[in-house]
């Protein structure tokens, strides 16, 4: 089981590599390490979407020659696989393991250990990287991520036409703050004790919620009266098209919703990592309001 002692900061200023900077989490995870005062560097594709507090790198994880030059002098990576393929991964792990800095990895929640297969292929690609780092020697801590508030920032295109969010009838799970994920994966990264349990670490939020109830709770939020319509495969699929999701994403969310089950499951590992309880979906609402146009009384 994952250990209880909240980790502190090192003496030394550390620097961090931070993949998927550009993200909601890795937005949130690069200002926590830059508050803390560690050095972050970040990997992307364009210089112009980088993080202003972060030394930026060009390039992906894909090239082997760019994840070098980013890792060079690095103490810690935080790393987010973003394809729905792993095999690309190989030339990455070869650089880890040259360069074996600490090594947070974020993966899913749903991921079903002794699982021949997973649900679907969000979960499988999860889990293939999980396999293929720990294959590696590597040994990440695994952070298992449940679904992100931040996911309904997708929902923006459609608030802004009118007050029903349609979709696929995802699983109902412990839906998690992003900034609580990116408060644990920078006390990993900070930690000065090399020998922490390594998880895995489930990271949840306090109550379980389906679609319908996130987006009345958004509702409350904005003082809309928000609803959400389920859509057959083919009807969801065309949606998230049109919202400006990429075909094979698109696909893949779509048989993660006919395939994944619900998940009756809420830890504590959050507090366990943080030293805070879980924030609930409502007080994210709350606090990003502004971003979906709240309606003032």
């Amino acid at each position: 089981m994952p250990d209880t002692t909240t980790p502190t900061r090192p003496s030394s200023r550390p620097t961090v590599l931070v993949t998927g900077a550009t993200g909601n989490l890795g937005r949130e995870v690069v200002d926590r390490l830059r508050t803390q005062g560690a050095r972050v560097r970040c990997l992307v594709r364009d210089l112009a979407g980088a993080p202003p507090e972060a030394e930026p790198v060009t390039g992906d994880l894909t090239d082997p020659a760019a994840f070098r030059q980013a890792l060079d002098g690095v103490d810690a990576v935080f790393l987010i696989w973003p394809l729905l393929d792993s095999a690309p991964a190989h030339g990455l792990l070869a650089e880890l393991a040259a360069a074996a800095p600490r090594l947070v990895h974020l993966s899913s929640a749903a991921v079903e250990d002794g699982s021949a297969r997973q649900t679907d292929p969000i979960v499988q690609v999860h889990a293939d990287m999980e396999a293929l780092l720990h294959g590696a020697g590597l040994r990440p801590v695994v952070l298992r991520s449940d679904t992100l508030a931040s996911n309904a920032r997708g929902w923006k295109r459609q608030l802004a036409a009118g007050d029903v969010v349609s979709g696929p009838q995802a699983a109902r799970t412990a839906v998690v703050d992003e900034r609580d994920v990116a408060d644990a994966a920078v006390a990993v990264l900070l930690a000065d004790h090399a020998d922490r349990d390594h998880g895995p670490y489930v990271l949840t939020g306090p109550e379980i919620l389906g679609r319908a109830e996130q987006v009345a709770q958004l509702g409350a939020a904005l003082r809309r009266d928000l609803r959400f319509e389920a859509l057959p495969a083919a009807r969801a699929r065309a949606r998230m098209l049109a919202d400006g999701l990429p075909e094979p994403l698109a696909d893949a969310l779509v048989a993660a919703a006919e395939r994944r089950p619900d998940s009756p499951r809420v830890t504590d590992h959050v507090r366990r990592l943080t030293g805070h309880p879980a924030g609930t979906f409502a007080r994210w609402a709350a606090d990003h309001a502004a971003e979906f146009g709240r309606r003032d009384p």
